[in-house]
């Protein structure tokens, strides 16, 4: 028997809910219980294994205080962007990159350095971490 693949609109609204929720520092279960949910729903709805309804969006953008539209910025159309693979790449990484603990919890405290120069040198750290582990692979 094959398995069911998620939508990709699904999955993207589900990753973005899934970003918001963590940058307000709300867990699965927090959000579960604001919207009379069990924690395991919330996360099917973000992995886009389930389908979130309009009506539902609305709460979870109500509660996360987001317009329901920022969950679909980004969002994979079906057609070819007009600038090629590059532009819908730069964008689908950053999106996946914030859809992980680890990136709210960087971007969270990277913001939080008030020196430019200092998150300059930060930038170039991992720039330099970055390319010597590509040289290892």
């Amino acid at each position: 028997m094959l398995k069911k693949v998620p939508n990709p609109i699904d999955r993207h609204v589900g990753s973005r809910v899934r970003m918001r929720r963590m940058l307000a520092g709300v867990s699965q279960e927090k959000l579960g219980e604001a919207l009379g949910l069990t924690f395991q729903q919330v996360q099917k709805y973000e992995k886009g294994a389930n389908r979130i309804s309009a009506s539902r969006l609305q709460q979870i953008a109500k509660m996360l205080e987001v317009p329901v539209s920022f969950f679909f910025d980004g969002a994979p159309s079906g057609d070819t962007p007009e600038g090629g693979f590059a532009d819908m790449a730069s964008t689908t990484y950053v999106s996946d990159f914030l859809a992980t603990s680890e990136g709210v919890q960087l971007t969270k405290a990277f913001i939080k350095i008030k020196s430019s120069r200092v998150r300059r040198r930060i930038v170039d750290l991992v720039e330099a971490l970055a390319e010597e582990a590509g040289e290892k692979a």
